[in-house]
């Protein structure tokens, strides 16, 4: 695992070790002499409680495998099993009505409602795409994907199609900022007189929405105008292949788009060892120093990708004004569970991965809290992390006290750490208000996470019968009721204003017009963020929260009280009739199998994360561990129920293998799984559905790392 370091009783690889030395620490404040003592006092002091912590989850596994397995083939007792898990601790009383004292929280998420990217900061070109894309070209994204119900043309620019994206762009600026008796379609002239915006000499019908301009007055460069928060740019350009053509040269309109971003540490990411960890620590140190660039080819140029510059306007009363233009930044570290061998403790044990995150991601942020002159990521000088896999209070405040003690640490004021809870187990789903009190001095998101909230769901119930099919599971009713509360309670917490209240991704990135007419969902929800996979899927998906005005809903929503308790949450999605053929069993079979393999062959191989996978019917759906969790978690229900047999898995997992390969047939650095199915990586997609059900909490990480780790050997 490469030379080692000792530092204050730590052994740490020494790449490590020189990237904290020479990049991190310089321009802290903070010696390196001091810095590892500390360190070193913190793992010392929290591996303990960390590893009670986990051993907490395995007892309480057993006794609800054990509480299972006497009712096997009963009825299920629903008060009784209530009952039972409020008797093990697992299920908590409620405590008293509170709110949040969350201060110091940058307005993109308090208080303005829009989508949020989440990347893999190991790439650095996605991380700078996600920083960039606050601001996204709505003709380019209408033009370039199917949101107007068609795909775009192979070739060159389409005028009808042009023609096309401008009218529905006026469609929407008609319905975001309507003028007084005229249409932004019919629009010649666009001025600036007596700070007032007027288009063809008719103002806005709410002149407050006019935000500022470039340029001269009389004929601006562009003019921003605020709808619901959210700041549109008119770019005016009559040297412009579109503004040349447009009778009021507006060459195009761009929307303030994704707010805020996760730079992801976790799940989209595969890093096992001390060289993966540097690269992910890299790039969030240049993205906090803001000197993070990337080059790439594109049109046979080579061009470097750097952080965008704030925007410099001019505000209707004529003084200067600033946007932002880049999206607010988290960065999501690991959970409790794993650990990495980059550094061993005093015993020779490999430290606990979150703890490292949380003590070096904050390490880098410092160099955003101490700028005096460059935009910084946090104006109101704050470091947003957010935490998943966290299971019930006692873990999120275990997370509380690990940024306590790094703030100590690095002499940051108490609470300047800002968690972000991810409710994607189902410890904390039923929880919730109970975990949001743990870290009610800090907590500043919260999340639901459908996919690993279905796959601890199974793992959570594997002795209590077969579940139902994948596409049924998400038809009952503790979804929804999954998805109102930790929306209801969020409010009845007072997040409202002072926090995010978030929901989940869209998984097919191709897909943009089901997604345009499914997502308004989530605004309408009363959720003021939710995930997008791709920048260009932030600008249309903030159409949708110009047309919903999120706090309105909210305000609305917290008059009403809860629309779901936690008895909904404790329903498990368990097939009914179990009348499937065995066409329809197999075909269940082959298509988790094909989901594991095709996300599980990149990640092993070539250390890719997260990535667009072709489903069982070649359609591309962004996969991560999330999903390969619930995909595998599903299959080890089914083989431990006797729905399928190990030799009929076997099969699936062969032939699906063989789709696979041929779907990457054109990569020339994939390597085939057929015929001999004895690769390193068709080992542990394997190993993920035949060992699933005694991995923790089904959780794909051990293996994935011990089998890259394996294949990282061997060259």
């Amino acid at each position: 695992m490469g030379q080692r370091t000792s530092r204050a009783g730590l052994e740490v690889n020494s790449q490590l070790s020189q990237f904290i030395e020479d990049a991190v620490l310089p321009g802290t404040g903070l010696d390196a002499a001091t810095f590892w003592q500390g360190f070193a006092r913190i793992i010392d002091d929290l591996t303990p409680h960390n590893r009670a912590l986990l051993r907490k989850r395995a007892e309480i596994q057993e006794q609800i495998d054990t509480w299972h397995l006497a009712r096997r083939n009963q009825v299920h007792d629903r008060e009784g099993y209530k009952a039972f898990l409020e008797e093990i601790g697992y299920l908590l009383p409620e405590i008293d009505p509170f709110t949040i004292h969350t201060t110091q929280v940058d307005p993109e998420i308090a208080s303005i409602a829009g989508p949020q990217l989440v990347v893999p900061v190991t790439n650095a070109r996605y991380a700078l795409n996600a920083a960039n894309a606050r601001w996204g070209s709505l003709y380019d994204a209408l033009y370039g994907t199917d949101a107007m119900g068609s795909a775009p043309p192979a070739g060159g620019y389409e005028q009808g199609r042009g023609a096309r994206v401008v009218a529905r762009a006026r469609v929407f600026l008609d319905a975001a900022f309507p003028l007084a008796g005229h249409s932004h379609a019919d629009a010649r002239l666009y001025h600036v007189k007596g700070g007032a915006l007027l288009v063809d000499g008719k103002p806005l019908e709410s002149p407050v929405k006019f935000a500022g301009y470039r340029g001269d007055p009389r004929a601006p460069d562009a003019v921003y105008l605020v709808n619901n928060g959210l700041h549109v740019e008119l770019v005016f350009n009559r040297a412009h292949f579109i503004g040349g053509r447009d009778q009021a040269a507006l060459a195009d309109v761009r929307l303030e788009s994704a707010l805020s971003a996760i730079m992801d540490c976790e799940d989209s990411v595969a890093c096992v060892d001390a060289e993966d960890k540097v690269l992910a620590y890299s790039n969030w140190l240049g993205l906090m120093k803001g000197d993070l660039s990337a080059e790439l080819e594109k049109g046979g140029k080579t061009i470097t990708r750097k952080l965008n510059s704030d925007i410099a306007i001019t505000a209707p009363d004529g003084s200067a004004k600033t946007l932002k233009g880049r999206a607010l930044l988290w960065v999501r570290n690991v959970g409790h569970l794993m650990t990495n061998p980059a550094i061993l403790d005093r015993d020779g044990n490999e430290v606990f991965e979150g703890l490292m995150d949380a003590v070096i991601t904050t390490a880098c942020a410092l160099h955003d809290l101490r700028k005096t002159d460059d935009p910084r990521n946090s104006a109101e000088g704050s470091v947003y992390i957010v935490k998943p896999k966290m299971h019930g209070p006692e873990e999120v405040a275990f997370a509380n006290e690990i940024f306590a003690r790094v703030e100590d640490l690095l002499g940051l004021a108490p609470n300047t750490i800002k968690m972000g809870v991810m409710d994607e187990e189902r410890r904390t789903s039923v929880n919730l208000q109970q975990c949001i009190h743990a870290a009610r001095h800090r907590v500043a998101f919260i999340n639901t996470g459908f996919l690993d909230r279905t796959g601890d769901e199974i793992h959570t119930s594997m002795e209590a019968g077969p579940f139902s099919r994948k596409d049924f599971i998400k038809r009952k009713g503790w979804i929804k009721a999954y998805e109102d509360r930790n929306v209801d309670i969020g409010l009845e917490c007072g997040l409202m204003g002072r926090a995010q209240i978030g929901k989940g991704m869209w998984a097919m990135p191709d897909q943009m017009a089901a997604m345009l007419e499914s997502k308004i969902e989530h605004p309408k929800s009363g959720a003021n963020t939710a995930w997008v996979p791709s920048p260009t899927a932030a600008t249309l998906h903030a159409l949708h929260y110009h047309q919903v005005n999120v706090r309105a809903v909210q305000e609305k929503l917290a008059k009403g009280g809860r629309r779901a308790h936690v008895e909904a949450l404790l329903e498990i999605p368990l097939a009914a009739f179990r009348k499937w053929s065995r066409d329809q069993i197999i075909r269940e079979v082959e298509n988790n199998a094909q989901g594991i393999l095709g996300y599980v062959v990149r990640w092993v191989d070539h250390g890719v994360g997260c990535s667009k996978v072709p489903d069982i019917n070649d359609v591309g759906l962004m996969e991560d561990r999330a999903t390969c969790r619930i995909s595998s978690q599903h299959i080890a229900n089914w083989l431990h129920h006797g729905v399928v047999s190990e030799d009929e898995v076997m099969e699936a997992m062969r032939r699906m293998a063989e789709v696979v390969d041929r779907q990457n047939a054109d990569d020339p650095a994939y390597r085939p799984m057929a015929p001999g199915f004895n690769g390193i990586a068709f080992q542990a997609a394997c190993d993920l559905v035949f060992k699933g059900r005694e991995q923790p909490s089904g959780y794909t990480e051990p293996v994935l790392h011990a089998r890259r780790l394996e294949l990282k050997a061997a060259g």
